[in-house]
């Protein structure tokens, strides 16, 4: 095994990534034979991959959002409930008040992003706990969302309205010969982000905040804006993911998202970052999003309810902080 880990290759694209991807790939075949023993609709076929893509896109933003905060070391359990805010009031915008498509495409990001500067602030400046303060944002959003909607559920053009052209965003065409943009621009997306990470000034503050936040202070930099910084980019990437949401699902109903946190958090955690602070991965992140997706697609197909996703998520989560605070140990 030491022989595999230090393969140039294998050291290239990680040893823990490739671990990852043996995983989604072991995932769908499993699913698969499973469906065909319970009797159930074949796995096997691209509606499925679809549907599960549909889940992957507005989860991977949200995902990659939280990774930054959570290598500062903090968390953020607002952005499901700040998405559906975000969603809701753009989308009430369109329907209800006839403001252009564009402006409340660009009204979505904007939410998520003054949530993230709130969280930022809060947290940063006031040395406010990340968890407290993100619990209140999280009751923040899904109260001013359900309250701008006067607690109605908000849907979105469909593609065959003039406005729905949004939805070109997640997938252009219908049966086999469609083009999943949505999974294109993630990628792209994950790409920019994992450069932001790793190859500039504010990645490098950002990670060297969870790794040690005092000897950072001390240095002379003003740890405040890059902490500040990584919560402006988790709000701005949900109100993002509020987009794709609607591309994909297109109804919106206040007060929910609380369980898209979680599942965030979860595709982190299973991709390399640590919840520690101070090590992350955007690769890994968006491999373990692919996971969620294919989880919940597989459960849905064997006709369980998502309870029973929960119930693995919680597993997976568990198991990757436990393989975290080892490895941490290791290291020391």
């Amino acid at each position: 095994m030491e022989k595999f880990k230090q393969n140039p290759i294998v050291k290239k694209i990680g040893f823990n990534r490739i671990v990852l991807i043996g995983v989604l790939i072991l995932m769908y075949f499993l699913f698969g034979a499973l469906c065909a023993a319970m009797g159930r609709a074949s796995f096997f076929t691209l509606a499925r991959v679809y549907s599960a893509m549909n889940y992957a896109y507005f989860m991977g933003f949200l995902a990659i959002g939280v990774t930054f905060v959570i290598a500062t070391g903090g968390i953020d359990f607002s952005i499901g409930p700040v998405m559906f805010c975000s969603a809701l009031i753009s989308g009430y915008m369109l329907t209800k008040q006839n403001v252009p498509l564009i402006v409340c495409l660009i009204v979505s990001i904007i939410v998520g992003t003054i949530f993230g500067l709130i969280n930022g602030y809060l947290v940063a400046y006031l040395d406010m706990p990340s968890f407290i303060t993100s619990m209140a944002s999280m009751m923040l959003a899904k109260g001013i969302g359900s309250a701008y909607t006067k607690t109605q559920s908000v849907s979105w053009p469909q593609g065959t309205e003039a406005a729905g052209w949004y939805r070109n965003l997640v997938k252009i065409g219908n049966g086999s010969a469609a083009i999943p943009t949505g999974l294109i621009i993630l990628a792209i997306a994950s790409i920019i982000f994992a450069i932001i990470l790793n190859k500039t000034k504010a990645g490098r503050y950002i990670l060297c905040l969870g790794s040690n936040k005092e000897a950072v202070r001390l240095s002379g930099v003003d740890v405040r804006i890059w902490e500040a910084l990584a919560y402006i980019l988790c709000g701005m990437l949900a109100g993002i993911a509020a987009i794709f949401y609607v591309g994909a699902y297109t109804t919106v109903q206040p007060g929910m998202g609380d369980t898209f946190n979680n599942e965030a958090i979860a595709s982190c955690v299973m991709g390399g970052t640590s919840m520690s602070g101070g090590i992350a991965s955007i690769a890994g992140t968006f491999i373990g999003v692919l996971i969620i997706a294919m989880l919940q697609e597989g459960i849905l197909a064997m006709g369980f309810q998502k309870d029973y996703q929960f119930v693995i998520t919680g597993i997976i989560v568990i198991l990757a902080v436990y393989a975290d605070i080892r490895s941490r140990r290791r290291r020391n």
